[in-house]
């Protein structure tokens, strides 16, 4: 019998990009997705929050998880959408990987982890929190940067100054 030998694309021809695992979730009514290795862990939120003083509308303030002090921020209200109306312990928080900086995003519910095709490459400000969209079983999805996504809700905890 003979070996088989590995098929190779012809010259100049393109290889099919990698494909993404993405953290699939709803929130304001909408679908949106985070790379799988931006994100630390999913949880059930831990109310009640500890108020964070002079921040903005879209932060539900702090929470305990396991020791660790988690910023908590609600995904809709931060891009511009109507709030989820959840009940206290309802939804999901995506804790983001994101050095030792504890911050968590709200979302109305998690739907899973996918892996698709990346958004074509496109010219993009670089501080642009959407990276494009990405169809999941159909359903169109928008890809978040995560560190945009975090410069966004950093600034929510900046002290406003008072006139």
């Amino acid at each position: 019998m003979a070996e088989a030998t590995p098929q190779h694309a012809p010259e100049g021809e393109a290889r099919a990009p990698a494909r993404v695992r993405l953290v699939v979730f709803r929130a304001g009514g909408e679908r949106f997705g985070l790379p799988l290795d931006a994100v630390r862990e999913v949880v059930v939120p831990q109310p009640p929050f500890a108020r964070v003083p002079r921040a903005g509308s879209a932060v539900k303030g702090a929470m305990n998880l396991r020791g660790r002090v988690v910023a908590v921020v609600e995904l809709a209200p931060l891009v511009g959408l109507a709030p989820d109306i959840l009940a206290p312990g309802q939804g999901n928080v995506i804790v983001l990987d994101r050095d030792r900086r504890g911050l968590g995003i709200l979302v109305a519910g998690v739907l899973g982890v996918e892996a698709v095709e990346p958004p074509r490459a496109e010219p993009r400000e670089a501080a642009a929190l959407a990276r494009g969209v990405v169809a999941v079983r159909g359903m169109a999805v928008t890809l978040l940067d995560p560190d945009a996504l975090e410069a966004l809700a950093v600034a929510l905890f900046e002290a406003r100054s008072t006139p």
